[in-house]
């Protein structure tokens, strides 16, 4: 039995050595990024099991993903290879005074004709918590389909479906991506958007009635990312903020609100309150931002120890 199950998109990332704009970029970095990995690798090193769904396709860069994403100890023994589609690719441009700007290269490739029949309805109703994200029913159709047969085979085997919308809007129209999302999160036990996501989503930005909302759809918990002031948790009983991390200098804030979803819902695996797994996901979110990669950053628990002072280290 996995603790999580997620599935969605991974691509090959090429970063570049330097600054500015891709014109004038010459040599990159091959790494790894896509929400859905993110969020596994960071379950895993933050003590727990969990299991990886895709496709991707049967050349070099879908090898790299699958022995990448198996290395850092993710199940990849569902994901399918594709023979008629590529691996995505996408590329990051820095610059010094705003977020990284990204290019995507994933229409029609492998991921995204990822179909219902491709699910093992034994393998995720053993899983305690099955992960989604708003990314892939933006894909294509057949992906949308098969976030939703995954949800009911969830709903059917009792288990607990975590939601981040994770809003791509330059994947969908943003009426269908209105319409899906807030279906989608009617259907999720717990929810953990981006503040500025819940103003697109219902024209809600003041947290604290954004919760109540969320509340009122259906979910049991909420968690909302309020960026450097932390976040705001929320169930039934109550409602609080918790202070961030403070990220003096942010390298690379991608892959940040993926690493916030592993400790919050590390923090759900481990039965603690909804105050203490918000700190823990502020905590994975804010390290995230300190190196360049969507989870070069993500953080075991003796490094958040440390990081807090609850850990002594012997550097030399």
């Amino acid at each position: 039995m996995l603790d999580v199950i997620t599935l969605g998109e991974t691509m090959v990332l090429m970063s570049p050595t330097t600054g500015g704009s891709l014109k004038y970029a010459n040599s990159f970095n091959k790494q790894i990024g896509g929400a859905e990995s993110n969020f596994a690798i960071g379950i895993i090193r933050l003590g727990h099991s969990s299991g990886w769904i895709s496709k991707v396709g049967n050349d070099p860069f879908g090898e790299y993903l699958l022995s990448f994403i198996r290395g850092e100890g993710v199940d990849v023994s569902k994901v399918k290879i594709d023979n008629q589609a590529q691996t995505a690719i996408y590329f990051k441009e820095f610059h010094e005074l705003k977020d990284p700007t990204v290019y995507y290269y994933r229409a029609g490739l492998a991921a995204s004709r990822m179909e219902p029949e491709d699910l093992d309805e034994d393998y995720i109703s053993k899983a305690k918590i099955l992960h989604l994200t708003g990314i892939t029913p933006a894909l294509s159709e057949s992906a949308k389909k098969t976030i939703y047969r995954a949800i009911e085979i969830a709903k059917k085997h009792n288990v607990m479906v975590s939601f981040d919308p994770n809003i791509r809007r330059k994947l969908w129209k943003d009426e269908e991506c209105r319409q899906v999302l807030l279906d989608l999160i009617t259907k999720a036990d717990i929810v953990l958007p981006g503040i500025s996501e819940c103003e697109f989503l219902f024209g809600e930005s003041n947290p604290e009635r954004a919760c109540t909302r969320l509340l009122s759809m259906g979910p049991k918990i909420v968690a909302i990312k309020l960026g450097k002031d932390g976040c705001i948790v929320a169930d039934k009983n109550s409602s609080q903020r918790v202070k961030g991390m403070v990220i003096e200098k942010v390298v690379d804030s991608i892959g940040a609100g993926d690493g916030f979803d592993a400790g919050f819902i590390t923090g759900i695996l481990n039965n603690w309150d909804i105050e203490k797994c918000g700190k823990l996901a502020n905590d994975v979110g804010g390290f995230v931002t300190t190196v360049r990669g969507d989870i070069e950053g993500l953080p075991t628990l003796s490094e958040i120890k440390e990081f807090r002072g609850e850990l002594n280290v012997i550097d030399r």
